[in-house]
């Protein structure tokens, strides 16, 4: 990015924090579309927190405590840390698959993808991927576990817990979408500045889409308005995209550093998790018009966030850093 757009970036933004002052911060609550509820401690966890996962029936919660090589395991009833697993290398997704009762992790520095037990968190199948195994998207009608590594996207059978296949791409996937009405996955692949279309039927790319120079890391999906919403860090916006055209339609300047969006359906907002220390809250007033409606201020480095919309909650994880201790920030999200 030119040195000119990134000083644009920043003013922007920082216009922006000073013009919403007062609209909430960590600690207390907040009378607007989110309101903060609970706030869980992680003591003597350390370091950047990556993506988490939903155990709904069971009302935990599990975090991949990246630096802090765990997964860490709350009971959201008591709002405490229960469990721990330990013995892991840079996790950086968790996926809790509850038919078979599984926590599956996937390790960055040695490309593992581990199936664990979901009770008594004992290691049920190690698979490796040899390379950066990062994010995972579940398919609930076939069964599979993507998995977005190296340069690919791997294809795992929850039923048998082995390989089945591998689609290969330009570059790195970071986050990724399936279409539940249909075939495609989007990919997000930063290093090639593109959104890969793949079709998961037959195992191959059949678009690329270019993004000119963004940096763009993660994505949501509204499928009844063929709406794909990638956020981007530099520069720091979420870009809005066509799904029928692949054209680009809209774009949001928000905060720096993220690295989680949710949409909500049902309320037709967008969470973006930035670990400037906001979430903004991006309105669709229609498929081609956004607007930033609120910033909640969290903490320096909370950018990742899990959004449930059975539970009507947003979690935020907040690092460990500068003597404060790892927090997971709970969000109930207020309807009009």
């Amino acid at each position: 990015m030119r040195k000119k757009d990134f000083v644009v970036n920043i003013l922007i933004v920082t216009f922006l924090i000073f013009t919403w002052t007062g609209k909430g911060t960590a600690g207390t609550e907040y009378s607007g579309p989110l309101r903060l509820v609970q706030t869980i401690p992680l003591p003597k966890v350390k370091g950047r927190i990556d993506h988490m996962a939903l155990d709904d029936a069971g009302q935990r919660l599990f975090i991949a405590a990246f630096e802090n090589n765990t997964i860490e395991v709350v009971d959201l009833r008591s709002g405490k840390r229960i469990q721990t697993i330990g013995g892991l290398h840079e996790p950086q997704d968790v996926y809790y698959l509850a038919e078979p009762g599984r926590i599956v992790v996937s390790n960055g520095r040695d490309g593992s993808l581990r199936f664990f037990d979901g009770h008594s968190l004992s290691l049920i199948r190690n698979i490796n991927f040899h390379e950066d195994a990062d994010n995972l998207r579940y398919d609930s009608q076939t069964k599979y576990l993507y998995l977005g590594y190296g340069k690919g996207l791997g294809i795992v059978d929850t039923k048998s817990e082995k390989v089945i296949g591998d689609i290969g791409l330009s570059g790195h996937p970071e986050a990724f979408q399936l279409e539940s009405r249909g075939p495609r996955i989007f990919v997000n692949i930063p290093s090639a500045g593109q959104i890969a279309v793949v079709n998961r039927v037959n195992r191959g790319v059949i678009a690329d889409w270019s993004l000119k120079g963004a940096d763009n890391f993660p994505m949501a999906l509204d499928e009844k308005r063929h709406r794909l919403f990638v956020g981007c860090r530099h520069p720091a916006k979420m870009f809005i995209y066509d799904t029928e055209s692949g054209k680009k339609v809209s774009e949001v300047v928000i905060g720096l550093d993220v690295d989680d969006i949710f949409f909500d359906t049902a309320n037709r907002r967008i969470y973006a998790s930035c670990g400037q220390g906001f979430i903004d809250v991006i309105y669709q007033k229609d498929a081609d018009h956004y607007e930033v409606t609120a910033r909640i201020r969290t903490r320096q480095g909370a950018r990742t966030s899990r959004y449930s919309a059975d539970r009507g909650k947003l979690y935020v994880a907040a690092p460990g850093r500068s003597g404060k201790s790892a927090v997971i920030f709970v969000y109930a999200v207020v309807t009009k």
